[in-house]
C-alpha cells in the first residue's frame, strides 16, 4: 500500500537552521520540498524569501569544501581499502586537519609522480620485451655479420602491413628481412633486418609519414643489443623492488592516517549536505521556515525530538494536503513483510502517484496464480522449489533474496497446479508417482477447455482492474472517469453473459436482454468517455482474449516435456537416452520459469494495470546519512 505522507512546517530561529538539518539527517523520515509555493498563503508570499547564508557561513561552507577536496585528493594517492575507524571527533581536531594535510599531501603527490613513472617505464619495458623475444631467433645467425640494423613498428592491420612492405621493397631494392609476429595483446608488429644505409632511408620515409619506430626506453638506449635482453629483466626486476617500496609507504600511511581522514571527510559531507540545502529554507524577518514531507506514523517521533533538542524553540506543525498539492506528494510503498518482496516487480515501472492504489498486493495474488497455471508441473515446481530454497538461504539480501522468494511462492503454485492437470516432468513422472489422473483438467488434450477457463480468468481480471479504476478516481474526484470505467464493466459482463448464453452454459434466453442492456450502455459510454469510447471496450475486450496465453504457453511446456520424455525410448541407448530427455527437461525448465514469468508480468502491467494505475508518483527521498 502507498503510505499515508504528512504536509509539514517546521519553523524555528534562523541561528537554528543548521542545527534542525542536522536533526532531520538523523532521524532521517523528513523530505525537504524545494518548491514552497503551494505551502505559503498568497497574501504572505511577500513577507519571506529563500534563506541565504551569512557572511560567516558562507566563509565556513568555502572552508569546508577546500579541506575536502584537499583530502580527496589525498585518498586518491592511497591504496584504496577500509581503514579501521577513528574515534577521534572531527571537530576537535579539523583544525589540526587542515595544517596536516597540506603536508601529508605534498609527500602523497610525491610517491605517486615517482610510481606513475615508473609504472609508465615498466609498461615500456613490457612493449619492448616483445620486441626482443620476436628477435631473438634472429640474433643467432647474425654472428659475423656486420652493418646490419633492426627497425620494429606497430601496425594497424594487415593493409598497413602490405603498404608498409611496398614502401620497403622500394628503398632498399628488395634487401631486406621482416617478420610480423603478434604481442600478447594482440598488437601486431613488423621487425626489419635491414643494412645501414637502407635503415637511414626507412626511418626518414617513416618521419614523413609520422609512423613513430619502437625504440628502446632510455635506460637500454646505449646497451648494445645481444645484451638488451639481460638489461630488461635487471630493470624490471629493480623496478619491481622500487615500487614494493613505494606501495609499503602508502600502504603504511593510510594504516596510521586514514582513519582520521577519513572520519573527517565524513563529518565534512554530512555538513557540506546540511549547508547546500539551506537555499531551500525560507525565511522572514525573525524566523526560518522548513517545508516538506514525512510519513504520517513517524510525525510523532519528529514533534518528540524537536521539541526535545530545541526545548520549544523550534516548532513542528501539520498542514493540511490540498488537491492542488497531490501530484507534489512524494510516494513511499509499505506493505506487509509476505508482500514486499513483490515490490520487486512493482519498482520496474515508474511509482504510483499518490491517492492512488499500490499494484504490490493485487500482482503478488495474480503473478504466482498465473505463473503455476503456465508451468503446472509438479516435477517442476519441485525443483524451481529447492533452487528458491538456496536462493533464499543464501542470497545476501536486496533484490536477489526478494527474487527467491518471489520464486519459491511462484514454484509452490506449479507443484499445486501440476497436481491439478496430473502433470510431472510431463505424462511420464506422473505415471511413475501415480499422479496421472487430473484433478481439474488434463490440459495436453482439453484444449477448449483449457482457452476457456483462461479467458474467463482474463475476464475477472479486466474486470477488477476496471473496478479498482472506479475506486482510484473517486479518490481523485473525477466522477466522469469513474463512471466511464462502470460502464465499461457493465458493458464488459453483458458480453460475457451473451458469449456464455451462445454457448449454452447460461440459458439462450438469457442473451436477447443482455444485448439489448450493451445496446443501451453504448450512450452513457460515449457520454462519459467520449466519441471513441465503444474503441476503448473493444480494447479491454481484446486484453481478455489475450489471456489465452495461459493456455497457449503451458501447453507448448506440456509438449516439449513430451517430446524430452521420448527421447529415452528412440535413440535405442538407454543412457544416452536419459541424458538426451534430462538436456530437453532442463531446456523446458529454464523455458519454463521465463516464459510464464515474462507473460505473467505481461498480463499485469498491459492488461490490468492499465486500468487504475496512474504513475508519475515521487519517490520519497528524506534527508538521511
Amino acid at each position: 500500500m502507498i503510505a499515508r505522507m504528512v504536509k509539514v512546517e517546521i519553523v524555528g530561529p534562523a541561528g537554528l537552521a543548521v542545527e534542525v538539518l542536522s536533526l532531520l539527517r538523523e532521524l532521517g523520515v523528513f523530505q525537504i520540498e524545494p518548491d514552497s509555493a503551494a505551502f505559503i498563503p498568497v497574501e504572505d508570499r511577500d513577507k519571506v524569501h529563500s534563506l541565504l547564508l551569512d557572511d560567516k557561513t558562507m566563509g565556513e561552507r568555502m572552508y569546508y569544501e577546500e579541506l575536502k577536496e584537499r583530502i580527496d585528493e589525498l585518498f586518491a594517492c592511497l591504496p584504496r581499502g577500509e581503514p579501521r575507524r577513528s574515534y577521534l571527533a572531527p571537530l576537535t581536531v579539523l583544525d589540526s586537519v587542515s595544517q596536516t594535510v597540506r603536508r601529508h599531501l605534498g609527500v602523497c603527490r610525491e610517491w605517486c609522480r615517482a610510481r606513475e613513472s615508473l609504472q609508465r617505464e615498466l609498461v615500456e619495458l613490457e612493449r619492448y620485451g616483445a620486441v626482443l623475444d620476436a628477435l631473438e631467433p634472429h640474433l643467432a645467425g647474425l654472428d659475423g655479420r656486420s652493418g646490419l640494423e633492426f627497425i620494429a613498428v606497430t601496425l594497424t592491420g594487415h593493409d598497413a602491413l602490405e603498404e608498409f612492405v611496398r614502401m620497403l621493397a622500394r628503398l632498399t631494392s628488395n634487401r631486406f628481412g621482416i617478420t610480423t609476429p603478434h604481442t600478447d595483446d594482440g598488437t601486431l608488429m613488423a621487425l626489419v633486418t635491414l643494412e645501414k644505409g637502407a635503415a637511414d632511408r626507412v626511418r626518414a620515409a617513416l618521419g614523413e609519414q609520422h609512423v613513430p619506430e619502437l625504440a628502446p626506453p632510455a635506460t637500454l638506449a646505449a646497451v648494445p643489443l645481444a645484451e638488451k635482453a639481460t638489461a630488461l629483466r635487471r630493470r624490471k626486476e629493480a623496478l619491481g623492488v622500487e615500487l614494493s617500496a613505494i606501495d609499503g609507504k602508502r600502504a603504511a600511511f593510510a594504516a596510521q592516517w586514514g582513519a582520521l581522514y577519513r572520519g573527517v571527510r565524513n563529518w565534512l559531507d554530512e555538513r557540506l549536505t546540511l549547508m547546500k540545502n539551506i537555499p531551500y529554507l525560507m525565511q522572514s524577518d525573525m524566523c526560518f521556515f522548513i517545508h516538506g514531507w514525512t510519513p504520517e506514523q513517524e510525525l510523532e517521533r519528529l514533534e518528540e525530538e524537536a521539541g526535545r533538542r530545541f526545548a520549544g524553540a523550534v516548532v513542528v506543525e501539520r498542514r493540511e494536503i490540498l488537491e492542488q498539492d497531490l501530484d507534489q506528494v512524494p510516494v513511499t510503498l509499505r506493505n506487509p513483510p509476505f508482500l514486499r518482496p513483490f515490490e520487486l516487480f512493482a519498482r520496474l515501472l515508474p511509482l504510483p502517484r499518490y491517492a492512488t492504489l499500490d499494484p504490490t498486493p493485487f500482482l503478488a495474488i495474480g503473478f504466482p496464480l498465473f505463473f503455476g497455471m503456465i508451468l503446472g508441473d509438479a516435477g517442476y515446481g519441485a525443483v524451481l522449489l529447492l533452487i528458491s530454497l538456496v536462493l533464499v538461504r543464501r542470497a545476501p539480501g536486496g533484490d536477489l533474496r526478494d527474487a527467491g522468494k518471489i520464486l519459491l511462492v511462484c514454484s509452490c503454485y506449479a507443484i499445486v497446479f501440476g497436481f491439478l492437470y496430473g502433470e510431472c516432468f510431463g505424462a511420464w513422472g506422473a505415471q511413475l508417482l501415480g499422479i496421472d489422473k487430473a484433478l481439474l483438467v488434463e490440459r495436453r488434450r482439453a484444449i477448449l477447455p483449457m482457452l476457456l477457463l483462461a479467458v474467463s480468468i482474463g475476464t475477472v481480471h479486466v474486470v477488477i482492474g476496471l473496478a479498482l479504476g472506479v475506486v482510484t478516481a473517486l479518490r481523485r474526484r473525477t466522477g466522469k472517469e469513474a463512471l466511464f470505467k462502470a460502464v465499461n464493466i457493465a458493458a464488459i459482463l453483458c458480453i460475457a453473459g451473451a458469449i456464455l448464453s451462445l454457448v449454452e452454459v447460461f440459458p439462450r434466453a438469457f442473451a436477447p436482454p443482455l444485448v439489448f442492456a450493451l445496446l443501451a450502455l453504448i450512450p452513457a459510454l460515449i457520454f462519459s468517455g467520449g466519441l471513441l469510447a465503444p474503441l476503448e471496450l473493444m480494447k479491454h475486450v481484446g486484453n481478455i482474449v489475450s489471456y489465452a496465453r495461459i493456455m497457449a504457453i503451458g501447453l507448448a511446456s506440456v509438449l516439449l516435456a513430451r517430446v524430452a520424455n521420448s527421447f529415452a525410448g528412440l535413440t535405442g541407448n538407454v543412457v544416452a537416452g536419459v541424458l538426451l530427455a534430462l538436456l530437453f527437461h532442463a531446456i523446458n525448465l529454464v523455458l519454463g520459469v521465463f516464459s510464464p514469468a515474462l507473460h505473467a508480468l505481461r498480463l499485469h502491467y498491459v492488461e490490468f494495470y492499465s486500468k487504475f494505475m496512474i504513475s508519475g508518483g515521487r519517490k520519497f527521498e528524506p534527508l538521511k546519512k
